[in-house]
């Protein structure tokens, strides 16, 4: 089951009117990210003990909680990962540089954000090939302060992009959604009311 139209739809007006994601790697940072205009909030820390009372967290202040499967402690790179973040909390989806659990995640009605890091023109081009075989909602895009990539990838990929890492002032963000991503992801905090 792919994350329904109606979801797709609320997920690009949610961005389009709070394009800054706040991405949270401790507690202190959650509770801030609770605090301010912010819909979206990655989870970049936590186990599989504290996850669910992380989820329930920001979901009880109304806002999209998007589990970055990745860095949580105790979740392997599995697909049975994906179903347990599914069946035992209740975000809205999920992030991570692994198709396999990227596809698993929109399988099954979880968002799923590919989060790719362009390193190189090698990784460039790949980004394309992943596409196509995760079928991810999103893309995310990492280091998220090169414009003419941003514009390039957005022209290529017909999905939403989110540019993230090293956003550290207000003229990367303007930059980067200048640029065509569709949002910004960032661990600033002072920039989660921008």
């Amino acid at each position: 089951m792919k994350v329904h139209r109606e979801t797709r739809k609320d997920l690009l007006e949610i961005i389009a009117d709070s394009p800054v994601i706040a991405a949270v790697k401790d507690e202190e940072g959650l509770d801030k990210s609770l605090r301010t205009d912010c819909r979206i909030i990655f989870i970049l820390y936590g186990n599989i003990c504290s996850l669910t009372t992380i989820v329930e967290k920001i979901k009880s202040r109304d806002k999209l909680a998007i589990v970055h499967a990745d860095l949580v402690q105790g979740l392997s790179a599995k697909t049975e990962a994906i179903d347990y973040i599914k069946n035992n909390t209740k975000a809205d989806g999920i992030l991570s540089t692994k198709g396999n659990l990227v596809k698993h995640a929109a399988d099954i009605g979880l968002i799923g954000i590919l989060r790719n890091f362009i390193i190189d023109s090698i990784a460039m081009e790949n980004v394309n090939k992943q596409v196509e075989l995760a079928h991810p909602d999103m893309i995310e895009i990492m280091p998220g302060i090169m414009p003419e990539i941003i514009e390039k990838l957005k022209n290529e990929i017909k999905l939403p992009l989110i540019a993230g890492g090293l956003i550290s002032d207000k003229k990367d963000v303007i930059a980067a959604l200048s640029a065509g991503a569709d949002a910004v992801s960032t661990t600033k905090e002072e920039l989660w009311n921008e």
